[in-house]
């Protein structure tokens, strides 16, 4: 039995490190330039109680700061990731050892997303003086969520169309039944004991009723057991006992199965062409103009700090896809990064590749440091429809520019 366990301990540990192998920069090529949208770190459910009374059996776990914050143990992942990134950067040339070089940091205007990049930055560039862009803290900016702002024409009608286009003949119906192992798991880790006035599926999964000019959204079941299993997998990350885990009674299996349910969510509502197009019409717009910005002097690193939906809306996009160890295939993970690197050849040629850089499941809880055998998941994703000098995931760049314009809408700059 414990050689079987520690083969599968070292098939997982080795999961990072042949992702973080096979994006390894290409032969002939160096990286001049990245950028890159990033979620917030770890953070506790955005409301209290985080779900309708009579949800659970038991009350919610306890968090040390307010709903939706980052954390201290979400910032001390980032520190760490950071590091990782510092590292890296310097290896490729776009941040010096010493210096500060040259970046931009652009933040939503939620405390999560602000802290997140305060504390990434500060890790990442020591001693060196940082200007965060973001709104005052809760105000609204429409270039992370344009939709609901209303600073990107939208349909509504058209959207919903999309989402029922996308799912296919089963419909959202299918979906549940194809899901029902897992969330019955999720019932009988709400519920305990506990047989009946609990849980959350008994009520039918549908599309939530249209509403003028809002993004399409799931109703039922899978919407309330897509947010369960996103707080399951924060109190895990936050390195919370596993007796506070799901009440004790939900393991690091059940979450990783229990993270397909958030990621079908986004597949459904977030990733269709329609509503990612004028989901990421700011973001993506402020990403083209950075990995394209011809001036010398102009950023070598980018980042912006945003929300899953934001990288959800970029996978769509672009038919980006990923999987981080302890995650379902492209579920965001906390501190996880969508990034465009810019990659120069000899004749000073252009090229452009996605990477979806993050720390595993277990790293974050861990506060694992990321070194030597220890390395972040960092996968290239490849960009359909692109391929340059017969390498994977590869496009020149004005491929890429070209691209992005006839994929965004709206664009808010």
């Amino acid at each position: 039995m414990r050689s079987i366990l520690s083969a599968a301990a070292v098939l997982l540990a080795s999961t990072g490190s042949a992702a973080f192998a096979q994006a390894a920069v290409p032969a002939g090529l160096h990286v001049d330039r990245v950028v890159m949208l990033m979620r917030h770190g770890v953070r506790p459910p955005t409301k209290s109680p985080p779900m309708p009374a009579g949800t659970a059996a038991e009350a919610w776990p306890a968090w040390p700061v307010e709903p939706g914050y980052l954390t201290p143990h979400g910032a001390d992942a980032l520190r760490l990731l950071a590091a990782a990134d510092r590292a890296a950067f310097i290896a490729d040339g776009v941040l010096s050892r010493t210096g500060c070089g040259t970046m931009r940091i652009i933040a939503d205007s939620d405390q999560r997303t602000i802290a997140t990049a305060q504390t990434w930055g500060t890790a990442l560039a020591p001693g060196c003086t940082l200007d965060i862009a973001h709104r005052p803290q809760d105000v609204a900016d429409p270039i992370f969520s344009p939709i609901d702002e209303g600073a990107v024409p939208f349909d509504a009608a058209q959207a919903r169309a999309a989402v029922l286009d996308d799912i296919g003949p089963a419909g959202i119906a299918g979906e549940e039944r194809r899901l029902r192992p897992v969330l019955s798991r999720i019932d009988a880790i709400l519920c305990g004991a506990a047989k009946s006035a609990c849980g959350v599926t008994r009520e039918p999964s549908t599309l939530a009723p249209l509403k003028s000019g809002a993004r399409p959204k799931l109703a039922g079941a899978l919407d309330r057991a897509s947010t369960v299993a996103q707080i399951l997998l924060l109190e895990y990350a936050d390195g919370k006992p596993m007796r506070e885990v799901g009440w004790g009674r939900a393991t690091a299996a059940d979450i990783d199965r229990a993270s397909e349910l958030h990621a079908v969510e986004f597949r459904l509502v977030a990733r269709p062409q329609y509503v990612a197009a004028r989901g990421l019409s700011g973001i993506g717009a402020l990403m083209r103009q950075a990995i394209s910005d011809p001036r010398k002097d102009a950023p070598a690193i980018t980042m912006l700090s945003g929300h899953d939906t934001n990288i959800a809306n970029l996978g769509g996009l672009l038919d980006l896809h990923w999987r981080v160890p302890g995650l379902a295939a492209d579920d965001p993970s906390p501190g996880g990064a969508i990034l465009f690197e810019r990659l120069a050849d000899q004749q000073g040629k252009l090229y452009v590749r996605a990477i979806y850089r993050s720390q595993t499941l277990d790293q974050i809880r861990n506060l694992t440091p990321l070194g030597g055998a220890a390395k972040p998941y960092r996968s290239v994703m490849p960009i359909v429809g692109c391929s340059a000098r017969g390498v994977r995931g590869l496009c020149t760049l004005a491929a890429f520019e070209t691209l992005m314009n006839e994929r965004l809408v709206g664009q808010v700059g």
